[in-house]
């Protein structure tokens, strides 16, 4: 249910400002997108997995602080990076 390392280096390497920018809030937001849609899919079939569902809503919320953090500090990162990701409207 989690990403597998390769996702996760090309996410890296995609949102990253830099080599080995993993601190990064872009980077950080990318991977729990990334992860957010692996769970997705997974609930897709095996609808009554609460414990997971649980793990999911946590991971949205601590996408949505990092998302809150981002518009904070600069809203032309903020409005790029929910449009590189597509996750509003």
């Amino acid at each position: 249910m989690s990403i597998t390392a390769e996702d996760k280096a090309r996410v890296i390497k995609e949102f990253g400002t830099k080599d080995g920018d993993t601190g990064s809030p872009e980077v950080q937001v990318a991977i729990l997108t990334s992860r957010i849609a692996t769970l997705t899919d997974h609930f897709k079939s095996h609808a009554k997995d609460n414990h997971s569902r649980r793990g999911l809503l946590k991971l949205v919320a601590q996408r949505r602080k990092l998302l809150d953090y981002l518009r904070g500090k600069d809203e032309a990162r903020y409005q790029d990076l929910i449009k590189r990701l597509s996750i509003r409207r």
